[in-house]
């Protein structure tokens, strides 16, 4: 049994290309919704910490208004928290951050809701607030007791900092970072018969909703189902975030009867929603005269909002990559969870990796310039090699940073590049260059373990048209089409065989959040188990209908071949069907080879390593900090790609999203903690003219040695952090200006970079 000329390997453009092209495709805004569907907005705190009294008899009373809903009205549990509690739907007696929800109106029209809402008489008796990690620290106002604090330690690292050649401290702070999905928020809920909700919501997580619906509304999960068809953009924001819009709308639609509709205005997602978590990294290394590090102690203090959310998982992963690519044979790293009176701060592309790599990559370019030396040099002085263990104990096999970085720095010319840069500096006064590239090692796997598996429903119908389910989520990363390619590989049937459903609970249960890079890997390999039972079958059947060996038959081009015998993909699923086997067949996968213990802080948490690399030229004006990337050359591993299309852009779009963290993206706040960054007026992600002119992405295409879907490697957030080049060369820049390059923070803004630089004569 063995198949032909598949379908994976291939660039085919993305399932919804078209339709995303002319308008058609469906976001929650376009589902065509009853004729009595109402539509929901929200009311929202203006004080970070406060006790409060409401009236909302003028919002009840406002035209078009059906109804409103606040803390005494949810039936079931007033609790949206995705782990530990402590994120209400509607704020109870005290509100702690400006912008948490308060109540939901229901009215005819979206116009008459927001309207409605702003009727609201709330009163205040403000508390003292927490509104910075300093002022956290300084207080000790903590999610947890210091003594759970996450903590890795591996060898004695002060004694051998102390008794190292060289020690150097220093210390990086990076901002939030807004998601900024192009749908925002928004969930339609509608009831059903006996009580039944069906909830339409835009997220990265079905599942999650569907049993914080159900708690909410005081129900069992099996009577709610949740349908999530695409969703226009996540990037983390929609794994726990989400459950406010849709659990919201399911109060007012079981309150009324009628479906609601909730989308958030932009300005007001703002408000809301979490963003990526504000980190202050420091260190103190001991080093060689070769900058090998010989032992090093880290803390990475994380701002983590009013709740825990999954802070706790990203402060994890944060100190889990705090050595990035490299080998640091003694070391303490500690995690430090600040709770702050903000919205709670979520996952975000990478969660909490690109924080604690920004730290590594600091480190080792502060080290280079102590020494005087080549901060690639270093950098290679220090990679972690074949054998190694982290520093939480798992061991790294055959890691290709080495020869990644040799192959970029020949292909993309990085001593010529330094050379150029040099002398450009030498002859320009008011413009300086820098050059760097940098690695990038990024671990595998849902660091929870027990997300770390996936489900699959593939039904082959009479015609050979293929139905698969599986409980991942578009979200425009191209998840669905690998997933189609993956199916019809197994089959040897084109791709228009395939068509992927709509994720619904209903139909893959219990599925995990779309996250962690995993998309294609869970619910891929979920989908060829499934596939691969299905095909099985056919063969079998096949086989008893030609009286030849079912491994004799060749599945290829949509056609069933056994020596000269042939017959279609159809044709032989309708014999099937009519000799009664099952063409239905849920598929499962769960990762293996992946433990960790939480208390020892030792284990192998991941299942492989993505590794890649990128080499930056950028340049900064010193009379007013403004800089401009000139070029970026990539070289990012992906493994046996499943569609090198949809893996260049994931790459490209990881880079830019992550220059824009590190750059441009700067969260601002009053004195009272309300964001004064609420829209694309104040808050600027890069553009296309923010790219550089000379942009390259190469594939590093060997098979992965783990044994995943295909041999393909995950390339969701992996490339987020090939930004770090670009901030590094920021650095580099600096440094040739005679500047302060060690006091270079992200995001850095123009400000931020003029900051560190000498005054002009």
């Amino acid at each position: 049994m063995k198949t032909k000329n598949a379908a994976a390997g291939k660039s085919p453009p993305h399932d919804s290309a078209v339709l995303h092209a002319t308008g058609e495709a469906r976001y929650i805004d376009d589902i065509p919704l009853p004729a009595n569907a109402l539509h929901a907005a929200i009311g929202i705190s203006q004080c970070a910490h406060a006790e409060f009294k409401t009236n909302l008899a003028p919002v009840r009373a406002s035209p078009g208004v059906v109804a409103v809903a606040a803390a005494a009205d949810i039936p079931g549990k007033n609790e949206i928290a995705p782990v530990r509690p402590g994120d209400p739907l509607f704020a109870e007696k005290t509100v702690h951050y400006a912008g948490q929800c308060i109540f939901a109106v229901a009215a005819a029209d979206e116009k008459s809701a927001r309207r409605a809402a702003q009727k609201a008489k709330i009163t205040y008796r403000e508390k003292p607030a927490v509104l910075t990690m300093e002022d956290a620290l300084r207080k000790k106002s903590f999610l947890i007791p210091e003594k759970d604090f996450f903590r890795l330690r591996r060898g004695d690292a002060k004694k051998e900092i102390t008794r190292a050649p060289h020690r150097l401290r220093g210390e990086v702070r990076c901002g939030a970072q807004e998601h900024f999905y192009l749908e925002g928020q928004a969930a339609a809920a509608l009831p059903q018969e006996g009580g039944d909700m069906l909830i339409y919501s835009s997220t990265q997580h079905p599942a999650e909703i569907q049993k914080l619906a159900a708690d909410v509304l005081g129900i069992a999960m099996h009577n709610v189902v949740v349908q999530t068809r695409r969703i226009g953009g996540g990037f983390g924001g929609k794994e726990t975030q989400a459950a406010l819009a849709a659990c919201a709308a399911a109060v007012l639609a079981q309150k009324t009867g009628r479906a609601v509709k909730l989308r958030l205005p932009r300005a007001e997602d703002f408000a809301v929603t979490g963003k990526r978590h504000p980190f202050l990294g420091k260190y103190l290394a001991g080093f060689d005269k070769n900058g090998k590090i010989l032992g090093a102690q880290i803390t990475l203090a994380a701002d983590c909002g009013m709740s825990a959310d999954l802070s706790h998982a990203i402060i994890r992963r944060a100190v889990l990559h705090a050595h990035n690519a490299y080998y640091y044979p003694a070391a303490d790293i500690t995690g430090i969870p600040c709770k702050t009176n903000k919205a709670s701060n979520t996952a975000f592309r990478g969660f909490g990796g690109p924080q604690g790599m920004l730290l590594a990559e600091k480190m080792i370019t502060d080290i280079a310039r102590f020494l005087g030396r080549d901060a690639l040099a270093v950098r290679r002085a220090n990679f972690i090699a074949d054998g190694q263990r982290t520093p939480y104990g798992q061991i790294v096999h055959k890691p290709p940073l080495a020869d990644i970085a040799g192959a970029l720095a020949r292909n993309a010319s990085y001593a010529a590049k330094k050379k150029a840069a040099e002398k450009f500096n030498k002859e320009n006064k008011t413009r300086k260059r820098g050059v760097a590239l940098t690695p990038v090692k990024f671990g595998i796997s849902f660091t929870t373990k027990f997300l770390n598996q996936a489900g699959a429903l593939l039904q082959i119908y009479r015609d050979g048209t293929v139905a698969l389910n599986h409980g991942g989520t578009e979200m425009g990363q191209g998840l669905f089409i690998k997933i189609a390619q993956i199916a019809a590989s197994v089959f040897g049937v084109p791709l228009d065989c395939i068509r992927c459903q709509p994720t619904n609970t209903a139909r893959v249960p219990n599925a995990s959040a779309t996250a962690a890079s995993s998309g294609a890997d869970l619910n891929g390999m979920a989908a060829q188990n499934a596939a691969m039972q299905l095909r099985a079958r056919i063969a079998a059947t096949a086989a008893r209908h030609w009286k030849c060996a079912a491994d004799t038959i060749v599945f290829s081009e949509g056609t069933l071949r056994c020596g000269k015998r042939a017959m279609s993909f159809a044709q032989a699923a309708d014999i099937a069907h009519r000799a009664r086997v099952s063409l239905s067949a849920a598929g499962f996968y769960r990762t293996p080879k992946i433990h960790f213990d939480e208390k020892t802080a030792r284990g192998s948490p991941f299942y492989y390593f993505a590794c890649g690399a990128a080499l930056v030229c950028c340049e900064i004006n010193l009379h007013t900090g403004e800089h401009r990337l000139l070029s970026a050359d990539i070289l990012h591993e992906t493994g046996s790609s499943i569609n090198p299309a949809m893996d260049l852009g994931q790459i490209e779009g990881g880079f830019a999203q992550g220059w824009g963290w590190l750059s441009c993206e700067e969260i601002c706040r009053n004195e009272k903690g309300a964001l004064t960054t609420t829209g694309p007026a104040t808050y600027k992600i890069p553009t296309a003219g923010d790219m550089p002119p000379h942009f390259r992405v190469r594939l590093w295409k060997k098979p992965n040695a783990a044994k995943t879907v295909l041999r393909s490697k995950a390339v969701g957030e992996p490339p987020l952090m090939l930004a770090l080049a670009g901030w590094c060369a920021l650095a580099d820049a600096i440094h040739s200006a005679n500047g302060d390059a060690k006091n270079l923070n992200a995001p850095a803004t123009p400000e931020q970079v003029l900051s560190t630089l000498p005054e002009l004569n």
